[in-house]
Formats: structure tokens, sequence, C-alpha cells
């Protein structure tokens, strides 16, 4: 009986839809045997495993059923026991198998229909496959296509043989277009989802301004000028910050281009988006003033531990500096990674004149002192009692007018000041209830135990029944930290468990909790 059939038109197809789709002629092939394959089942048992190949040089069909060999048969359609396979092949061994082939498939209409579907899956699937693997190394280009159509004001736009999503949200403000028009735009994500792979285009990236001008200049892609930060307001204005790798190289002239021809090329890719390029540099200061052109800087304070800076400007730079809607400054922050403060020199001078006035009359009331003393303490730096108390009386009595004392008299002062300030906190603290148990636990100062008190912690069963969280929140992450938080409220729940066996009660942190 003849075993195979001769089908040479298999390969025809396979090269076509090969060529066709841009798949691999192998895979084209394996998705026939397994349209073959479910075909064979269909006719001599879903339970058996039928198998089918074509020859990849005749196209001859060959169908077969494996049975594999086992020791002890637990599915009678697939398996056959080793003791009867070694009738048919003596050498044969449990794992192997035992092939017979069949005849060939007479394909009626049914059972070709559910061949094509299958054929048809498996084509769909690869295509997908290769999609996914073609552009998932593409994120971070710029592409050129073509709109195929709208949906919902989102664009599906043709790029190759895929096809991508340019969402509403990613066009730049009051930007349109029709079937068929050409767009560019940046791909910044690939993601290989259950219906297939979905490629997402930008045009408001702020990679795709950057790639825009690494197109336009050639020392960006050559590697002279790096690109090191870019923020936008898309459609309005963008703020890139640039550095030249080799001193002769100007970067701003050359992203500028001779008569601004390389800058307009992007603006006009951009909708008539308005581009400020800035050099950038490695000192945040000097950083935050170019990212604030056009705007004029008087000074700059920097607060690293905050990531805060506070910029002065001349009064009339005020609205320059702030920019429409307070696109200049928030463009600025977003370059520079810094939260930026404006402030005029006239409001500059207001605050440090009354910071002046605080701080000395700080010290008039707690010393006793006239105000020109208390002036002379303010303009060296002395800021609060405690630092006087604790100052190194040489520093002071280099201040002009200061002997020695004057010295001694002011820090006697300052110490006293002190000690009935801690009195009074003591006081207000038995006032509020306070048990001396938990001021004895030698880890709260006086200021800490009164807080404590006004929110109601005032026994050492108070503080254990808190969270660490919920201390620190009491007093502040800048007071006590939770881990040390933790120890304490650990120590003041010591006594809960005195008596009992194995307990090691502790009265302080340093000493352990015993629970």
């Amino acid at each position: 009986m003849d075993t195979s059939v001769s089908r040479p038109e298999l390969l025809l197809v396979a090269d076509a839809v090969s060529r066709e789709k841009g798949i691999d002629r192998e895979e084209v092939l394996e998705a026939m045997e397994q349209a073959i394959q479910k075909a064979g089942r269909a006719k001599y048992g879903h339970e058996k495993d039928i198998r089918a190949t074509i020859d990849r040089r005749s196209g001859e069909v060959r169908l077969s059923r494996w049975t594999e060999v086992v020791d002890v048969v637990e599915n009678e359609d697939a398996q056959i026991a080793l003791s009867i396979a070694r009738k048919f092949r003596p050498e044969i061994q449990a794992g192997e198998y035992l092939i017979d082939p069949l005849p060939p498939i007479d394909f009626g209409r049914i059972a070709a229909q559910t061949a094509k579907q299958v054929i048809v899956q498996r084509v769909r699937e690869y295509e997908r496959k290769r999609q996914y693997n073609e552009f998932k190394d593409r994120v971070g280009e710029i592409v050129n296509g073509t709109v195929k159509r709208t949906e919902y004001g989102n664009l599906l736009v043709e790029i190759g043989s895929a096809e991508a999503l340019l969402r509403r949200d990613e066009l730049i403000p009051r930007e349109t277009f029709r079937n068929s028009d050409r767009v560019r735009a940046y791909i910044y994500d690939v993601r290989d989802e259950p219906r297939g792979p979905q490629i997402f285009l930008s045009r408001t990236h702020p990679a795709f301004l950057a790639k825009l001008f690494a197109q336009e200049v050639p020392e960006i892609y050559d590697g002279i000028i790096e690109i090191k930060a870019v923020a936008r307001d898309p459609g309005s204005r963008a703020k890139m910050a640039v550095i030249s790798r080799d001193a002769s190289i100007d970067p701003v002239g050359a992203c500028v281009g001779m008569r601004g021809s390389r800058v307009q090329a992007v603006v006009a890719e951009l909708q008539g988006e308005k581009i400020d390029i800035i050099p950038w540099s490695p000192q945040a200061a000097t950083f935050v003033v170019n990212a604030l052109a056009p705007a004029e800087v008087s000074k700059v304070v920097m607060d690293e531990e905050a990531g805060r800076v506070e910029v002065v400007v001349p009064d009339d730079q005020l609205s320059l500096a702030i920019g429409r809607r307070g696109q200049n400054v928030r463009l600025a922050s977003q370059l520079t990674r810094w939260d930026i403060d404006i402030l005029t020199e006239a409001e500059e001078s207001e605050r440090r004149q009354e910071e002046f006035r605080r701080r000395s009359g700080q010290f008039v009331e707690a010393l006793d002192v006239d105000d020109v003393i208390a002036g002379l303490l303010v303009t060296e730096g002395y800021h609060s009692i405690e630092e006087l108390a604790f100052a190194d009386p040489d520093e002071l009595a280099g201040i002009d007018g200061f002997d020695d004392s004057v010295v001694q008299e002011l820090v006697q002062r300052a110490e006293g000041h002190l000690v009935r300030q801690e009195e009074k906190l003591d006081e207000r603290r038995q006032e509020l209830g306070v048990t001396d148990d938990i001021a004895n636990m030698g880890v709260f100062t006086n200021q800490m135990l009164v807080t404590l008190g006004e929110k109601g912690v005032k026994t050492l069963d108070d503080l254990g029944d808190l969270a660490g969280d919920e201390l620190v929140e009491i007093l502040g992450s800048d007071a006590i930290e939770e881990d040390a938080a933790n120890e304490i409220i650990m120590a003041a729940r010591a006594h809960w468990f005195e008596g009992e066996e194995g307990a090691t009660p502790s009265s302080t942190p340093e000493g352990g909790a015993g629970v």
C-alpha cells in the first residue's frame, strides 16, 4: 500500500507565503505539517499520536502513527507494552517509539478548511513573532510611516510590514493627520501582547527631539556633541542641554547651524516648537543659571539635601524667569532636576532683613543685650542661643568690640537661658502628667516629653501601645528614626513581661527589650 503522496504544489505555496509575509520557509512548512497532522487525528482518532512530514525537496507527504513503548501501559491509544513491542522489533527499548505508516488522507471540504485555518493561524503567529523580534531592538529609533486609519483620535501607522499605534496624547497639540499622510515618530515601547506585538509611537517624548537633532547635526551623530538633558512642553517650547567633547567646537552653535538652519529643521518638524539650546555644566548652580535663560540671575542658593535651589533675579527679570504660565521655570526645573524657587532682589532683601530681625530679637530677649551686640552676633553667623552657649570663647573674642569679660558674660547668660528653658519644659512636662518612668528612660529631651504629653502619651503603657511609625509621626522624622522608635517602644513594653519565664526585661533600648 502506498503510504505517501507527492504534493510539489505545497512547496510552491510555502515559498510564496514565505516571500509575501517575510517568514522563514521552514516555519511555513512546519505549519503545513501541523495542519495535515490535525486532519490525520480527526480521521484516525484524536487520542492517537499522529504525525505528518513533508519532504523539503520533493513535497512528498508522509503520515504515520507513533506509539510509545513503556513498561506499564497507562494510555492504550498512544502506548504499547515493551513485551508486545518486542514481537515487532526485538531490539526496541522502553522510551522508544513504534512508527506505523498510514495511508495518505483524501482531504474533504471540512478537512481542507480545518487545515487552512491551522496554517493561517500558525503563519499569523510566526508573523507576529517576527514583527516583535524586528522591533523590540528598535526602541529609541525614529521611524517614518503612513497613517492607515484613525480611531478615536489615535492613529494606526503603517511602518514597513508592521502596524504601530500613535495615541492622541502622544501627538503634539493642535496637529492633525489624515489617512495616507506621512508621519515621523519615535518608538518608545514595544510589547509582546496576546493579540500580537504592540508598537507604541510618540511625537511628544523628549527623546524624539534629541533624535531629530542627531539626524540634523553630524557632530551629535559622531559623538562629538552630547545631549545631556531635554525638557519639553510639546508644541510650545523646549530646552535642551548640550556639551562638546571637543573644546574647539561650540555645542550651541553647532546645534543652531548656519543662520539657524539646523534648529529650524527641527522646529518645523515639531510644529513651530521654540527650542532653547543651552550649555550643560557639571556645576549645578551654573547649570541652573543657564537653564533659566534668557532671564538674568543675580544669586543662587543651593539646598542639596532637599534638592531645592533658590534663585534671585533682578525685579525686571522676574516675569522672564518665570515665563508664561510658569513655563520657563518649569522647563528649567525638569531639565536640571532641581526644584527651583524664584525670588526678586527686593523680596530676597526683605526676607534677609526679616530673618536678621528675628534672630537678633531672639538674642535681645534671651540674653538681655542691646540691638548692637545682638546684630553683631547674627552678622558673625550665630543663629541660636545653643550655638552661643557652646561657642569657642576665642572665636567670640575675635568679634570687634568683644573683650574677655563681654564674652564670658554672653556665654554665662546663654547657658543660664538654656537652663531656665529646660526647667520650664520640665515643669510643663509634669503639668501634662508625663510620668518620671518615661523621663528616666533617658532617650527623650524635655521638648520631646512635652510633645508626647500634648499628644496624650503620658505613661509607659501609653508609649508601649504605639507603633514605631506612630512615634516617629508624633516626634518628627528629624528627631527620631523608625528603628530607634521601635527599640524605645519595646523597652517601654518590657514591664508587661516581668515575671514570665525566660523574660529579660529592660528599661532602656540599649539593654534590649525582653518579649
